[in-house]
């Protein structure tokens, strides 16, 4: 059978959920062609479990493996640039690789808004605001379409720059760092979970509405008009009330939010910063039981390792300029003839 045989049945049983049989195709399709792009797809494809589950490690690094294969043979499939990207960041927590990942994408996809969007994503998870806020700004300077779905997330992340820009650096939490204020933090909530927004925002306005409740109608009256006064006093209640609570949630909860950032950084870059008893700690499990199963197996696979850092660590970023010079047409010199004959053309 040819390999393009293979691939049809391939695809055949990836549309029938059958992964193992589509995995056998595909694998015999790109044995006879190791060009086959499209049976590299289906690699891709087919080791990722389906129904919405999460891929295990050995899952998720065969599938980013065939996902390299078939941007090498057709970069301009943006589909596996943005698999391959979701894969080093969100599943294996390979957040250095991935920006190295999305500026190749670049190369190859020079105006596309997704890949700036995703660098600024994680530069911003790395504690690395003023590199996230430039990223950002690149997408204005180079007068780039967003669409809808994006405008959200760009906005959230402008904002948490924002917010970042205006508090001294010396504040953001930095892993890397022994003797950062953040471990000490981390140290005093290690044996509690983290509270949820939802949970702040019940203890605090729930009683506050239920006394609008009881002395509204004493306050405004039984009618109609009390009524729409009541109402906008509660919708007044209840946008304040949610200001207040994802303030507070950021507040009381920034001890998890620096250790969530130690842990990727160990996923990132293999090296255990995490002291043994907050590893063991309430908040640290907490935390982990809740990151996809390719990331929890990583992470325990770096602490057994027990690569310690040693000495100064600076994070080692792409050249997010490296593609300019690729944007730019080259120019051979033509002779005036041919010029003239262009022009008649």
């Amino acid at each position: 059978m040819t390999a393009e045989g293979h691939y049809l049945d391939a695809l055949e049983a990836l549309e029938a959920d059958d992964r193992e049989q589509a995995l056998e195709h595909a694998h015999k399709a790109v044995k006879l062609d190791p060009e086959h792009a499209d049976a590299w797809r289906v690699i891709s494809d087919a080791n990722l479990p389906g129904m919405r589950k999460q891929p295990t490690l050995l899952q998720a690094a065969s599938s980013l493996s065939a996902a390299k294969k078939v941007v090498q043979l057709q970069p301009d499939d943006l589909a596996m640039w943005v698999r391959g990207g979701k894969l080093l960041s969100d599943e294996l927590g390979l957040y250095m690789d991935a920006l190295h990942w999305w500026q190749d994408a670049r190369h190859h996809a020079p105006y596309e808004v997704t890949p700036i969007v995703e660098q600024a994503a994680i530069l911003a998870d790395m504690g690395l605001y003023g590199e996230a806020s430039d990223r950002l700004q690149t997408i204005f300077d180079e007068n780039m379409d967003l669409a809808t779905t994006q405008y959200a997330r760009v906005a959230r992340l402008h904002e948490l720059c924002k917010l970042a820009s205006e508090q001294p650096s010396s504040e953001h939490f930095k892993p890397w760092e022994k003797h950062h204020n953040g471990w000490e933090a981390i140290h005093m909530r290690k044996n509690k979970p983290p509270i949820s927004e939802s949970k702040i925002f019940l203890l605090l306005t729930t009683p506050i509405l239920m006394l609008e409740v009881i002395m509204a109608p004493q306050i405004f009256g039984s009618g109609f008009g009390g009524f729409c006064l009541t109402s906008l006093l509660i919708l007044v209640t209840v946008t304040v009330g949610m200001r207040i609570s994802r303030r507070w949630f950021q507040r009381f909860n920034r001890p998890a939010f620096n250790l969530l950032r130690a842990m990727d950084f160990e996923s990132s870059t293999g090296y255990v910063v995490v002291p043994e008893e907050i590893r063991l700690s309430k908040l640290y499990m907490f935390i982990l039981s809740r990151r996809p199963p390719a990331f929890q197996e990583r992470a325990l696979k770096i602490v057994d390792s027990k690569e310690t850092l040693k000495g100064d660590w600076k994070p080692i970023l792409p050249d997010f300029s490296s593609h300019i010079s690729e944007e730019e047409p080259e120019w051979e010199e033509e002779s005036e003839g041919d010029l003239d004959a262009f022009e008649e053309e």
